[in-house]
Parts: C-alpha cells; structure tokens; sequence
C-alpha cells in the first residue's frame, strides 16, 4: 500500500505541503483544512498525517471508513453522520475535522504534497499491507 513518508532532517518548515493540501482538497489556503500537519517540537520538525493503519474503521458506527483496492483508508461522505468517533479514536491524532464540514479528513497518500515540498521531506512509499481491523475480518468471512 502507498504511504506518505515524512524525513525530518530535510524538512525546512516551509509548510508548502499544508497549502497544497487544503488547496487540492478544499480550495483555499488553511493549515486547519490540510490532512498534513508540519509541526515545530524542541527545534525540530515533525509530520502528522494518516498510516493508513485503519483502527479508525473498527470504530465507525456507520461503516463510511473503508480500505480501498490500494489499501488507503477512505471516509464514504455520503455514510458519514459526522460522529466524529475515528478523530478521536486515532492513535496518530490524523483524522482531522473543522467546523465548516460535517465529515472528518484525512491524508489518501495523493501526493500532491511531495510535488510541492521543496527541501524534498515528504515521500510516497510502498510499505506492507496493514493487518486488517476486526471489522474487515468480519466482512472478509462475510458476516455483517
């Protein structure tokens, strides 16, 4: 599956990849409406953007979260009750929500970030499938 990866020895805090974020997904400038967070600790910099790990799918009443074919968790708006429950069940604090939208957000590994990141910190990677949640066992076998 596609990951982003994040390299803190390159970032420079430009937070370009903020900006392009919320530009492709909401069509503004906001770092509150971006999937990527760049944040400064202790001089350095760190990420905060969805594993696609999929615990939040185990804890979505409605089942709007699934994984896709490319194993990228992704939020089924039309599903979505804006419970809120996968924010703050997250172990990564990466699905994120503002007040404008009823539906949380998260990264889908676009990669529209790597485009824009110009020290060259952000990275898609392929990594290994996540283990499936228990809600995905369950609909592997079958059962509702």
């Amino acid at each position: 599956m596609k990951v982003l990866q994040f390299d803190p020895t390159r970032c420079i805090g430009a937070r370009e990849c903020e900006r392009e974020c919320s530009r492709t997904w909401f069509k503004e400038e906001n770092r509150d409406k971006s999937a990527i967070r760049i944040n400064q600790e202790d001089g350095r910099y760190a990420m905060v953007a969805c594993t696609q790990c999929g615990e939040c799918i185990d804890v979505c009443p409605t089942m709007a979260i699934r994984r896709d074919k490319r194993g990228i968790v992704r939020i089924d708006k039309k599903l979505c009750v804006g419970c809120l429950s996968c924010v703050g069940f997250c172990p990564y604090l990466a699905m994120f929500f503002h007040a404008d939208y009823t539906e949380p957000f998260k990264c889908v590994a676009c990669g529209k970030c790597v485009e824009t990141c110009p020290s060259g910190a952000l990275a898609i990677a392929d990594v290994p499938d996540a283990p499936l949640t228990k809600t995905e066992q369950r609909l592997a076998r079958g059962e509702a």
